[in-house]
């Protein structure tokens, strides 16, 4: 008999060969155990177009209404993609979207294996990264400077009052470029909180890191906010063991290469975008990285952390066997679930979530794994298996 999930969960279908994941981990790995309902959007680059993005926005909107959602990769277009595809524009990232409108933090942590050893002879615990998911580089306008002026910051205030100006620089030749950027109090306060609260949660030592010491106003404010928000909840991190550092953005890289891990790692957004996968990699595969974005309001939002896996794509279109790692894909939908459950008081789904991991885990622990996983294990496995023999060995350990 069926497992019941009493609520649906949005469910955000995305591009290329995750896409084909998607489809395969719902019919093999979910459906036959669960009796689920979703609110389905379908975030495939040219439907994007067709709707003129608005279908990432009223499935961000429906996150934030539900509660939970579970999404699969998606393109964002550059210039490549945009005559691939016949584009009418470069879409921004839907993930930079859908994390505008829901103003969460984005947690990141590798799953840790028995016979994939970390790159880093240091690490034995796992290392999570909090990113902090609005503003920054991927909500900003930029001018490409086609020649001699003076580019400014400008900022007007709305009560009529004196407008504060900066020069950026003054240009001359052939011009150059220009890029403006913003963060607003509310995001910055709630990302310090929203790790603060993790970090209790997981009972970790909590890291915060920029580069105040060149940005002294933008990365400084960061720094004050985390600062005022660690001495509001001192008393919540010291019962729990939780301790707080900060330091240079670059002296943090240095320390965790050393570091044995267990920890949460708190980054500026685009710090945290790089060093996530920089740690993913390290931990063994992009597709052994868990990805949640947590809310101030509690809504959260589960997906992979690697993206749409364009090269094994246009090789299962050649019609070539590939063997693309579905760890990622299937976490993000047992997170989802595992929410869900938690919000509905219905264990038995939880309980399924958790023995669907287990069966994840004691796969590749057993030697079973794709290509990704088989170029680093200890020991060494000569023969991958396919995407689709992968997912159907899951199923196998799950049954059992």
């Amino acid at each position: 008999m069926s497992i019941r999930v009493r609520n649906p969960l949005v469910e955000i279908d995305g591009d290329e060969m995750t896409r084909i994941l998607w489809r395969l981990v719902k019919e093999r790995l979910l459906l036959p155990y669960l009796d689920m309902q979703t609110i389905y959007y379908d975030l495939h680059v040219e439907h994007r177009d067709e709707t003129d993005d608005h279908v990432t926005v009223e499935a961000a909107q429906a996150i934030a209404e539900h509660g939970v959602g579970v999404k699969c990769a998606t393109i964002t277009p550059n210039a490549a993609r945009v005559e691939e595809y016949d584009l009418k524009r470069a879409w921004p990232s839907a993930n930079a979207t859908i994390r505008g409108i829901l103003d969460g933090t984005v947690f990141r942590q590798p799953i840790v294996l028995k016979n994939i050893p970390p790159t880093v002879r240091t690490w034995a615990k796992p290392i999570i990264i909090g990113r902090h998911a609005y503003g920054d580089v991927y909500e900003n306008q930029e001018i490409r400077v086609p020649g001699p002026g003076t580019g400014e910051l400008v900022y007007t205030p709305a009560n009529g009052g004196e407008s504060i100006r900066r020069t950026i620089h003054v240009f001359s030749g052939k011009g150059g470029v220009l890029q403006g950027i913003h963060n607003t109090e509310e995001s910055v306060r709630s990302f310090a909180r929203a790790c603060i609260q993790y970090a209790i949660s997981q009972r970790v030592p909590l890291w915060f890191a920029t580069k105040d010491t060149i940005s002294k106003t933008y990365h400084g404010f960061f720094r004050d906010v985390f600062q005022e928000e660690v001495d509001a909840h001192r008393a919540e991190m010291e019962a729990a063991g939780v301790t707080y550092f900060y330091t240079l953005i670059d002296d943090a890289v240095a320390r965790v290469i050393r570091h044995e891990g267990g920890i949460l790692w708190a980054c500026a957004n685009y710090d945290g975008d790089v060093m996530s996968d920089m740690l993913a990699s390290g931990f063994g595969s992009l597709a052994l990285m868990t990805s949640v974005l947590v809310s101030p309001s509690g809504v959260m939002e589960f997906e992979a952390a690697h993206g749409t896996v364009q090269r094994h794509y246009y090789a299962h279109l050649r019609g070539e066997p590939t063997s693309t790692n579905a760890t990622a894909t299937i976490y993000a939908w047992t997170g989802a679930l595992a929410r869900r459950g938690e919000l509905d008081v219905t264990p038995d789904v939880v309980d399924f979530c958790q023995r669907l991991e287990r069966a994840v885990v004691e796969t590749i622990e057993g030697g079973i794994m794709t290509k990704d996983l088989a170029r680093v294990c200890d020991p060494p496995v000569e023969e991958a298996a396919s995407t689709e023999g992968f997912i159907d060995a899951i199923r196998a350990r799950l049954d059992a």
